[in-house]
């Protein structure tokens, strides 16, 4: 492992992909890096009892009037939000799998760019047509290839899940009724409670039996 990561620290399309890194400026770094991880932050995923109002007398309900159907569906897009991305991701995921030919696709690209990272580790040239490409030109060429052979193979997958998503989020976002959202526990807090629980469950299940 650790002869193959200097293969690839030392190969040129490694010192292309860290150029380009380079080049974006330090400002847009830090820019994107504290808003992703500010969006994607687990404390903004619900728990499984926040999201379907387990425990509560009235957890979904239809509202007739625009106004406040607008107030819920703004709020609960807001509140849920990460929980609709990783909705999504999972459709995304369940849909590709049930497409064979979207796994040979991805298979097929996976294969080519582990070919072509093997080469690159070796210093071998990439010639087409007798023109020999440089490995700036081979990584690019290959990134687009592989941005046009995704957009066909998965443009079906992605419409369906994000259809589907989309229905779904609309749905819960329109149905799931008020409630107080400031008390509500984060996914992470919902399982160590759980887990708490199971503890203080199996201790008293032990001093049970040594009873």
């Amino acid at each position: 492992m650790n002869e193959a990561k200097e293969k690839w620290d030392s190969s040129n399309v490694s010192k292309a992909v860290n150029s380009a890194v380079a080049a974006v400026p330090q400002g847009t770094k830090d820019f994107l890096s504290s808003t992703t991880g500010e969006l994607f932050d687990r404390k903004n995923l619900r728990g499984f009892k926040a999201c379907f109002g387990m425990g509560e007398d009235k957890p979904f309900s239809s509202e007739k009037s625009f106004g406040p159907l607008k107030e819920r569906v703004t709020t609960n897009l807001t509140f849920f939000y990460l929980n609709y991305v990783l909705f999504g991701a999972l459709v995304f995921c369940l849909t590709m799998i049930g497409s064979p030919s979207a796994i040979i696709g991805i298979g097929a690209l996976a294969v080519v760019w582990f070919l072509f990272i093997q080469r690159a580790k070796q210093n071998k040239p990439i010639t087409i047509l007798g023109k020999e490409l440089t490995d700036k030109q081979a990584t690019d060429g290959l990134i687009l290839i592989t941005a046009v052979v995704l957009f066909f193979i998965l443009e079906g997958v992605f419409w369906y899940a994000l259809g589907t998503t989309v229905l779904l989020t609309i749905l819960h976002a329109a149905t799931r009724s008020e409630f107080n959202y400031q008390e509500v526990p984060s996914a992470d807090d919902e399982l160590a409670k759980a887990g708490e629980a199971s503890s203080l469950l199996n201790s008293a299940a032990k001093v049970s039996n040594v009873v």
